[in-house]
């Protein structure tokens, strides 16, 4: 199985939701574009969160200095990011591949995370969490995948149930609902663990 894990913006729960589902797999792990915390970079993050020996980590394509998105972050260091210097790794384990952003973040002057994602051969798992247009970005995201004949897998909701969001969601897009990302004291190997106990994909 491979898992692009992508979210409906910044700061929604993509590293969390790619560590349970690394955890849940004991699949492997992939970030091909990391911009800014090198020394903290999510490879780290999912690392230190997971607990199966199984997993392995994968070198990143881009390495990239300042957190901002990848196309300025790139340019500040000198570089112009390509889709050809993307290449995923070769694994017979599960691979979790985790994006930067959403869909629509640019990679240079006219590639997107979107553009990427079919070279993956993965489907694509959504990461949506609530404030007021979150409806908006995640239908967009939903739509934006079904009209370049993407496959999604599913929609993983991060933070507290909200009934009336989430509904409307399924209703529209019709696609499945994963699990759920509670609000949680402290994310550690633990509570990875925990959620990774109850999840069947």
């Amino acid at each position: 199985m491979r898992l692009f894990v992508t979210g409906i913006g910044t700061e929604v729960g993509k590293t969390i939701a790619s560590s349970i589902l690394v955890e849940t797999l004991k699949a492997d792990y992939w970030k091909p574009i990391q911009a800014g915390e090198l020394d903290n970079s999510d490879t780290h993050k999912v690392k230190s969160l997971i607990s199966n020996s199984k997993s392995f980590f994968h070198k990143e394509s881009y390495q990239l200095n300042d957190p901002m998105s990848p196309h300025a972050a790139a340019e500040r260091d000198g570089v112009t990011i390509k889709l050809s210097n993307i290449i995923p790794p070769k694994t017979e384990n599960h691979l979790i591949i985790e994006g930067a952003g959403g869909l629509l973040v640019p990679l240079n002057n006219k590639d997107y995370i979107l553009d990427f994602i079919p070279n993956t051969n993965s489907e694509v798992v959504i990461v949506s969490r609530h404030y007021l247009g979150s409806i908006n970005h995640t239908l967009m995201t939903i739509r934006t995948l079904k009209d370049r004949n993407i496959s999604i897998k599913g929609i993983i909701f991060s933070g507290n149930e909200n009934k009336d969001t989430e509904s409307i969601i399924l209703k529209m897009s019709e696609i499945k609902f994963l699990f759920r990302i509670n609000e949680e004291k402290e994310f550690n190997k633990e509570t990875i663990k925990k959620y990774a106990q109850q999840i069947t994909l």
